[in-house]
């Protein structure tokens, strides 16, 4: 089994990548392997969350926008063998190839949080980090009364770094409509020293979190939950490295897990010391591989892991990697800056735009200040971006 190039991940860069490789010349070979038939677009799970939207929405077969013409393995990678071109399959398949996309997403991390597994979907413990989950999320907010709600970010790397603070806002919202919030202790847990990594962005959150009168608790870390006893218990440093253990109760507790690179890129030679595949982080081409390429979620590039990432790094990796099938080097690189978005849901009807680099410099996309909440830029979320997302992104046109 051989093909020119073979792309490992079917999410959101596999296939963008796949389909912009394909617009630009029909006869490359091209492979995909991934282990489900099923697409999801999963910013959209903020929003099955918050009651907004129904899950199904968010979930597509792969029949319905996979690239002509490509080759299809429903599989997953075990491991990679760079020095002779090949990987290995979970069921036992070796496929060759001349170039190599490494893009199969991040890995959800459950387990490291002690007792999540056993109690996650029940005792208000909810994630909107599943498809499976999100409309338990709803159930656990329609039900809220009063009492204490807690939102949690982990200290590793996750994709979609706003989605532990949108869903908060979401239920302060919602709260607020049905006359509870002054009934309600609402805390977001962050491991982190700020509320949100661009100033002229954290400036309009830190405006929304007073008008919902949230607790923002800073260097604090969940490291186990008792779902019987509705307790979380917090990892907590102080400014001078001292660690102390916290534990709160809960009628609410909205958990997004540690995550990482998937544990078969981790443990291959493709990986740096953090696990994720080794790139240039403007070019996208890995340190010692020529033939391989990785973009997305798994690469190491330092930026957000979300898909208008992805959006901008596909038209680059494709780019150098037609520049290296012709001419075995990149010839005219194009460089990606690290760009990333973040759509911030403040409430139902309210949005801010957060778009920055690599240097947490805003990088807009709109003539007008994105740092403000706009019912326009929700609509747009809502409504437009999936759009663009299943006709346009994934068919290798936006």
């Amino acid at each position: 089994m051989h093909h020119q190039v073979v792309i490992v991940g079917g999410g959101t860069a596999g296939v963008t990548v796949a389909s912009r490789l394909i617009r630009s010349d029909n006869s490359l070979d091209i492979a995909i392997i991934e282990p489900s038939n099923k697409h999801y677009y999963q910013p959209l799970w903020t929003l099955v969350g918050g009651g907004v939207v129904e899950k199904e929405s968010t979930e597509r077969d792969h029949s319905e926008f996979f690239p002509k013409g490509a080759t299809f393995y429903q599989d997953a990678v075990a491991a990679f063998d760079p020095e002779n071109n090949t990987v290995t399959t979970r069921d036992g398949k070796t496929i060759s190839y001349d170039f190599l996309v490494v893009s199969p997403g991040i890995q959800l991390d459950w387990h490291k949080v002690k007792g999540l597994p056993e109690t996650l979907g029940k005792n208000g413990v909810c994630s909107n980090y599943l498809y499976d989950q999100a409309p338990y999320t709803w159930q656990v907010l329609r039900n809220l009364n009063g009492g204490r709600a807690i939102f949690t970010q982990p200290a590793t790397p996750i994709k979609c770094g706003g989605a532990p603070q949108k869903i908060m806002y979401l239920s302060a919202d919602h709260l607020r409509k049905k006359r509870a919030l002054d009934k309600t202790d609402i805390q977001f847990m962050s491991p982190g020293t700020v509320v949100f990594g661009v100033k002229k962005f954290e400036n309009t959150l830190k405006k929304v979190i007073k008008r919902y009168g949230i607790r923002f608790n800073l260097m604090h870390e969940l490291i186990e939950v008792r779902g019987d006893a509705k307790e979380a218990v917090f990892r907590v440093t102080d400014g001078d490295g001292n660690q102390t253990e916290k534990v709160e109760r809960f009628d609410m507790l909205h958990v997004v897990p540690p995550q990482s690179a998937p544990d078969f890129v981790k443990s291959s030679v493709l990986a740096n010391e953090k696990g994720w595949v080794d790139v240039d982080k403007h070019t996208l081409q890995h340190t010692r591989y020529a033939n391989v390429f990785s973009l997305g979620d798994v690469a190491s590039t330092p930026n957000a892991k979300t898909g208008a990432a992805i959006r901008k790094q596909a038209p680059i990796v494709v780019r150098h990697l037609l520049q290296v099938m012709k001419n075995g080097a990149i010839t005219d690189p194009a460089y990606y800056n690290g760009y990333s978005s973040c759509p911030l849901i403040t409430g139902y009807g309210k949005l801010v735009l957060a778009e920055f680099d690599y240097d947490n410099n805003p990088d807009p996309s709109f003539p007008f200040n994105t740092a403000k909440e706009r019912l326009s830029m929700y609509l747009m979320k809502l409504y437009l971006l999936p759009v663009l997302y299943w006709k346009g992104m994934l068919k290798g046109r936006a």
